[in-house]
């Protein structure tokens, strides 16, 4: 739910994310490789569920990327309650 003190030019690094988990992908496949041709296979192991975790996390990443932005509303705009989709939101008694 927005709460209105949001930051309104908050962006997600999502391309210094992408960056990163580059250069950890290059990493831990040269990790594995290394480990795997010098006989440590808990090593190269290791490196290789490394190297899946980092792809799991540069496929959300640019599945981010390609969401591109969503419509952030501004300071103007008050908080409000979040869609209940076909429900109706539960009653509240008045006081009289």
């Amino acid at each position: 739910m927005r709460t209105g003190s949001e930051p309104m030019t908050a962006r997600s690094p999502l391309r210094m994310r992408f960056w990163l988990s580059l250069w950890g992908l290059i990493w831990a496949t040269a990790g594995t490789a290394a480990f795997a041709v010098t006989g440590r296979p808990g090593w190269a192991a290791a490196c290789g569920v490394l190297w899946l975790v980092v792809t799991v996390d540069m496929a959300l990443i640019l599945r981010h990327i390609h969401q591109g932005p969503h419509y952030q509303p501004g300071r103007d705009i008050p908080p409000y309650e979040p869609d209940h989709g076909n429900r109706r939101p539960p009653h509240r008694p008045r006081h009289v």
